[in-house]
């Protein structure tokens, strides 16, 4: 194995939330593992995951001693995906969720046993636990190849945003407001807690805490990749910088699913946004503080190189277009709520994980890098 030289700057890879959008992040992989001149190497000695991004992350750390390959085995598990891979899609197991849930609403103080979600993930765990090896991670740390993965989580009892991280001895754990890292060693639950979306997948208990999806009360995504020693952060994300329509006039009141899916979107794309300004900003401050003048002040920070890959499309329109290739049981509930609309594929964007979709996602993340190559291939030393 072929591994970076020990004064190369550390980059970090930050892979978002978004459900089923982090297709768009494997399409960038792919797209990095070609420009590479050395294939097995990992260019991301850091990794750092949240929601549907932890999963991705995971699976590069579990493999980050042959990147290629790393990629390679992501790039298939999204390729060939379904629905029934992530939840429950079938009648029967919708049906259930959807009974509960009107028991609940209509006699709620006869209902003992409440429902924790609208969907049943089991069939997410079950294939985390099949297609991972977790011990993967240390073997890589131990070799060289990995110098720290973290994966976010949001704690429902506590408000905290948890990172934690599994890493060499050198990484060490941090406590800010309402963000704390804490090392240990990364398995199953980790995924399901940080990619349990709101209200869609159920909360998951790790040690004396319930999480769910590590993009809520996420204020700063980049910082776990600083706390871990980053000086160059690869930031691949889930949306548009600006997505948004235009201002018109309507008369009908927004659906359930548009308003789901406006809230699903500030919580997955708006604190990324703002922490990538908040970074810059930050740059330029210190590019005017000679670096003699930071060290003797003692200032506790350093310019980080930043290089941001995002959608060159807007995902709730292509979730749009392969709306139909989801089950027939989730087309009618989604129907139900105004999520099969054209003009509403925000919602159906994240819970769309069939491979029409997901495919093009790939696509898309590969077609917007290789436009890039050059910045790419210079940024990452490729």
């Amino acid at each position: 194995m072929s591994q970076r030289p020990a004064s190369a700057p550390k980059t970090a890879l930050v892979l978002t939330g978004g459900g089923a959008r982090a297709a768009y992040q494997v399409g960038v992989l792919l797209a990095v593992a070609k420009l590479s001149r050395k294939r097995r190497q990992n260019p991301f000695p850091i990794l750092c995951g949240t929601s549907a991004g932890a999963i991705n992350a995971t699976s590069l750390a579990c493999l980050a001693d042959n990147f290629g390959k790393a990629v390679a085995v992501l790039a298939s598990f999204w390729r060939n995906m379904h629905a029934s891979d992530i939840y429950r899609a079938d009648p029967l197991g919708i049906g259930i969720s959807g009974a509960r849930w009107m028991t609940l609403l209509t006699m709620g103080w006869l209902v003992e046993s409440r429902p924790r979600s609208l969907l049943d993930n089991a069939p997410l765990r079950e294939l985390l636990t099949r297609q991972l090896d977790f011990s993967g991670i240390q073997r890589s740390i131990d070799n060289g190849a990995l110098h720290a993965l973290s994966i976010s989580a949001s704690g429902y009892e506590s408000g905290d945003n948890i990172t934690f991280f599994q890493g060499h001895p050198d990484a060490q754990p941090w406590h800010r407001v309402q963000r704390i890292g804490l090392r240990g060693e990364i398995g199953v639950d980790h995924l399901l807690a940080s990619s349990a979306i709101p209200f869609i997948f159920p909360a998951t208990k790790i040690h004396r805490e319930y999480f769910g999806d590590g993009s809520m009360r996420q204020l700063a995504p980049i910082s776990p990749a600083i706390h871990l020693g980053a000086e160059r952060v690869l930031i691949i994300g889930a949306g548009r910088k600006h997505e948004h329509q235009d201002r018109r006039e309507v008369d009908t009141h927004p659906s359930l699913a548009q308003i789901a899916g406006h809230a699903l979107s500030s919580i997955f794309l708006d604190s990324l946004a703002v922490d990538i300004e908040r970074m810059q900003r930050i740059n330029r401050t210190l590019s005017a503080i000679p670096p003699e003048v930071r060290e003797r002040s003692e200032i506790p920070l350093r310019p980080i190189k930043a290089l941001i890959i995002s959608p060159s499309e807007r995902l709730d329109r292509i979730a749009a277009q392969h709306a139909e290739a989801l089950p027939w049981a989730m087309r009618m509930m989604l129907g139900g709520i105004g999520g099969m609309n054209r003009r509403n594929g925000a919602l159906t964007s994240y819970l769309l994980f069939e491979k029409p979709y997901t495919r093009a996602l790939i696509d898309l993340g590969y077609a917007d890098t290789m436009a890039r190559s050059q910045e790419v291939g210079d940024f990452l030393d490729l």
